[in-house]
């Protein structure tokens, strides 16, 4: 059976990338788009592709899901909420990858998902890489009590931290709190130059030209520190390829789940 779909963010960086690649698969269809800056216009003369007539809008309602079986969200943080809790409401499973939502957000995502027994994975970023940093970290986070997370990014990214380092905090906590000798509340200094409290770590977020994205968590023990890093291309191949695997899983589970681990085999 052919899944449709809707893509919100379908014509930015990774969305457009993404959306021809569900446009070329076999089990799936696009059955939405949606794009502020490129309402009204046909999705094939966009992204130059053949055989579809959809037509992009500039928001998601409950109209544009009446066919959908999957809203994938890659747009930005103040319209993110929306459009998630409409497809929720709609009974349409969402992938997330829109970076900036908070633990807050999440926890109310998952609540309406439950309530509509329906699927949302959410990920800060749907590399591959980006999946092994994460459970490499929570390996080392059973082990070495002290760790603080650096968050690089282009000088234009407004979100900080971003969603990768979100995330990345938000799982180390479920393994533990980290052992800070220093307490914060006694930094003899600004606090604020210990980075950002996120969920237990410290955070910390570099917003300069010449940067795409990185990622990287650092270790630390008497005499030894541990570092594990992630740096993004200039392609959205990496972002698609986890995607597409989040699409074709997002209907086998009910409620919110944060990472693509939670749909690949990691265990062997």
């Amino acid at each position: 059976m052919t899944k449709k779909v809707c893509i919100a963010g379908a014509t930015g960086w990774a969305g457009s990338a993404l959306t021809k690649a569900v446009h070329a698969q076999t089990d799936m269809e696009v059955a939405g788009a949606v794009s502020r800056t490129r309402k009204g216009e046909k999705l094939a003369e966009v992204l130059g592709l053949e055989k579809t007539d959809v037509i992009i809008t500039d928001s998601v309602t409950r109209q544009l899901l009446a066919d959908a079986r999957v809203l994938v969200e890659f747009t930005k943080p103040d319209v993110a909420m929306t459009h998630i809790m409409t497809a929720l409401d709609a009974g349409v499973h969402v992938v997330v990858g829109t970076s900036g939502l908070t633990d807050a957000d999440y926890a109310q995502i998952h609540e309406k998902a439950l309530e509509k027994k329906v699927g949302v994975l959410a990920a800060g970023n749907f590399a591959l890489t980006v999946v092994l940093l994460q459970k490499f970290s929570e390996i080392a986070a059973r082990y070495i009590p002290q760790w603080e997370i650096i968050d690089y990014a282009g000088d234009a990214k407004k979100d900080s931290p971003s969603g990768t380092a979100r995330e990345l905090a938000f799982r180390l906590s479920q393994v533990r709190q980290p052992q800070l000798t220093v307490p914060l509340a006694d930094t003899q200094g600004p606090v604020e130059a210990r980075g950002a409290d996120m969920t237990g770590s410290q955070v910390h977020s570099i917003r300069l030209p010449g940067f795409t994205l990185s990622s990287e968590i650092i270790f630390g023990m008497p005499d030894q520190t541990l570092t594990i890093r992630h740096d993004a291309g200039t392609s959205a191949q990496p972002y698609v390829d986890g995607a597409l695997l989040a699409i074709r899983k997002v209907d086998t589970f009910t409620g919110l789940r944060r990472g693509l681990d939670h749909v690949m085999d990691l265990d062997a």
